[in-house]
């Protein structure tokens, strides 16, 4: 059991990720959304991340709606902050955004002090709670003067009030999550796409320097958008067509995981696991069998061999920690 940063606030191993509750690129039930956070539940995560930008709220509804009946203090819950979200009469649909639900709102983004009070305030509403553990500005790649001066400051007293337990950023790069690192006190940091078996950007001074500080990393996007869970004719990578150089070598590390008797998923989950800064891999699932499936696989050890591979084929450099159960 690790924890998010000095609040303490603890995590264990794998975390839901709950874009896909939100109807991310298809539509899914509120009964197949609890299902799948039923199966998390069962499956041990005690860890869920949700923003007010995933369906436009739905994934904070459905999410809190699911875990209403849970013993609060079993779990930890995480939302976002940086997207206000203002009702709109313009009707269609948000796939435009990634998400099949109506556009029944815009986004705004604010990373103002009162627009970071404001959204976590609509956050717990429809979330249903009177508090959450850990709250991120979420992708302020756009907006770091504001993000910095006023949306930080702004989380950090809501530490300091009991509000919130932990606070951070998260993004899907690298460079400014470094930033927040060596520059404030933020507990925790979520990096999406950007530590895995095709993209270790990470490794090279955001893992480093929040190994230093003792802030927790939390990796999203192991599977890069889908490529390293299903690499195959429409794979995504990084939520677009996968490119076909890449397509190739997720190819190929599949069929050396097979060699090896394993997996790619189980492989792909436990690359980010072992490095020593990361305190939880977040994925993404919208259904039950999805769920089961990731934690079968990240239980499921490695073979030394699958890594040496790797290593002796240059697909993986030799700077990256490779899970302490698979060592020989």
């Amino acid at each position: 059991m690790n924890s998010l940063g000095r609040s303490g606030v603890p995590v264990s191993g794998l975390s839901f990720g709950a874009a896909g509750i939100g109807n991310l690129f298809t539509e899914v039930t509120d009964e197949q959304a609890y299902e799948a956070v039923d199966a998390a539940w069962t499956s041990g995560i005690r860890y869920f991340d949700t923003a007010p930008h995933y369906g436009l709220g739905l994934s904070e509804r459905r999410l809190g709606a699911a875990l209403r009946d849970r013993p609060r203090a079993e779990y930890t819950v995480s939302t976002k902050v940086g997207r206000l979200l203002e009702p709109v009469d313009a009707g269609g649909d948000d796939l435009a955004d990634g998400f099949a639900v109506p556009a029944t709102h815009r986004r705004v983004w604010d990373f103002s002090a009162d627009g970071v009070r404001r959204s976590l305030d609509a956050g717990l509403e429809r979330l249903g709670l009177d508090r959450v553990d850990v709250v991120y500005l979420h992708d302020p790649d756009d907006h770091a003067e504001q993000a910095f001066r006023e949306g930080y400051p702004a989380l950090e007293k809501l530490r300091s009030e009991g509000v919130v337990g932990a606070i951070g950023a998260g993004m899907n790069q690298t460079e400014m999550l470094t930033r927040f690192v060596r520059e404030t006190d933020v507990d925790v940091v979520l990096c999406a796409g950007r530590y895995t078996l095709l993209d270790q950007r990470a490794l090279t001074g955001l893992l480093p320097a929040a190994d230093d500080r003792g802030t927790s990393v939390v990796i999203g996007g192991a599977f890069n958008s889908g490529l390293l869970a299903d690499p195959g004719p429409g794979a995504t990578y990084n939520y677009a067509a996968a490119p076909r150089e890449l397509l190739h070598r997720a190819l190929r590390l599949k069929a050396i995981a097979e060699r090896h008797g394993s997996t790619l998923r189980a492989a792909a989950l436990a690359l980010p696991a072992a490095h020593p800064a990361v305190a939880s891999v977040l994925v993404g699932a919208r259904s039950a069998a999805e769920v089961r499936d990731c934690a079968e696989q990240f239980a499921t050890p490695v073979p030394p061999d699958f890594w040496r591979e790797l290593r002796a084929e240059g697909l993986l450099s030799d700077a990256v920690p490779l899970p302490v159960r698979e060592l020989p």
